[in-house]
């Protein structure tokens, strides 16, 4: 399924549906940073997806990015709650999803590198290299508040 991003747009569909979700900042012992290259719109992101019915939602971190990468993570804190009501995803099914996504820090335990259904490369991403890659603006102030070992409190916006 593919999918298009509105951010801030005037032109976007209004949405239809809201999806708790999670995304995680992994960073490896050099603190390089877990990405994916998704399938479904062509952007770098970080490892995450909707909340499933009888799972914590630390499980659906540790679930989701296992699945989409091949890592196993533990989860430490949270970066942030990011539910931005001009942030909306349209699915060519006819879903037009409000952003609705908590974001962790994890850190990884185990695992081998891996793709999937909804990554097609997957890697770690030295923090000077994020500006070359091309990510969403919303998925990227994620990345900016995770890698801030400054900030005291999530971000809640």
């Amino acid at each position: 399924m593919s999918r298009t991003d509105y951010f801030r747009d005037p032109n976007a569909p209004a949405a239809n549906s809201v999806v708790p979700s999670v995304t995680a900042i992994v960073r490896d012992e050099r603190g390089n940073v877990l990405l994916i290259h998704k399938t479904d719109n062509g952007l770098w992101a970080l490892p995450g997806g909707g909340h499933d019915v009888g799972e914590s939602i630390a499980d659906t971190v540790v679930r989701e990015v296992r699945e989409e990468t091949g890592i196993a993570v533990v989860v430490e804190d949270i970066v942030g709650l990011y539910t931005d009501p001009q942030h909306v995803m349209a699915y060519d099914d006819g879903e037009v999803r409000q952003q609705f996504s908590i974001c962790f820090r994890a850190r990884p335990t185990g695992g081998t590198l891996c793709t999937s259904s909804e990554s097609k490369e997957v890697r770690w991403v030295s923090p000077t290299d994020l500006e070359n890659l091309d990510i969403h603006p919303s998925m990227r102030l994620r990345i900016t508040h995770g890698l801030d070992a400054s900030r005291a409190a999530p971000y809640v916006g």
